[in-house]
């Protein structure tokens, strides 16, 4: 594809990013039944937000607040991207990659500012309990999982597995659904598996011994 028919696509793009609200609307029969809409879903994310802060021991309000506004806009400006990728793909005779590469634009620039602005207000380590609270815990449950499946792991393995899981949190992070998400941790688990299985550890082996383990370990 040529520069200018990439420059018309990521025109279309940005309208169809406009449209998807309109075609929602002629779908639902009127703006206020949008802007219903539009309301419950921040009243959603809101709330979704406020938990995950309230795992981050904020003492400041003002902050807390602003730490909250920040992730429910996150939510609202993914669903609002993946809602024109969407729209746009429905689209007759559309370019289905050229959609999907335009969306994928939207979502980076998206993440990029996200955690720059979020690292401006937290630590750290409490911009990584926002991630862990946006993946749903999946990145420390897996990993400490991994750590009792084969306790002899080599310090290399652990760093490896633990990469992983934070290379995929990255891009689940940015996922549509909870199955979008969890496909993302699905993949780089794949890849992990793949690699320890190359380095002789049987892991369904270490399945079936874990439970032995366990017992003995309990019974000390």
């Amino acid at each position: 594809m040529n520069r200018g028919m990439k420059g018309a696509v990521c025109m279309a793009f940005s309208r169809s990013l406009l449209l998807a609200a309109i075609g929602m609307g002629t779908a639902m029969g009127s703006g206020v039944a949008v802007a219903q809409t539009n309301d419950a879903y921040r009243k959603t994310v809101t709330q979704r937000a406020e938990r995950i802060v309230a795992a981050l021991d904020i003492s400041d309000s003002g902050q807390r607040d602003r730490v909250v506004g920040l992730i429910a806009d996150q939510y609202v400006d993914l669903s609002d991207a993946h809602a024109a990728r969407d729209a746009a793909l429905e689209e007759e005779g559309s370019d289905a990659q050229a959609i999907r590469d335009a969306s994928h634009r939207v979502v980076v620039e998206h993440h990029r500012k996200f955690i720059a602005t979020l690292s401006a207000e937290l630590t750290p380590q409490q911009v990584d309990g926002v991630k862990n609270g946006m993946t749903y815990g999946v990145v420390p449950i897996t990993y400490e999982g991994y750590l009792r499946l084969v306790p002899n792991l080599s310090d290399e393995q652990k760093r490896m597995i633990l990469a992983n899981l934070l290379e995929a949190r990255e891009y689940a992070m940015d996922a549509g659904s909870s199955d979008e998400k969890h496909g993302w941790f699905g993949k780089y688990k794949g890849r992990i598996n793949n690699r320890l299985s190359a380095a002789g550890i049987d892991l369904k082996q270490a399945e079936r011994d874990l439970p032995k383990r366990r017992a003995a370990e309990q019974a000390k």
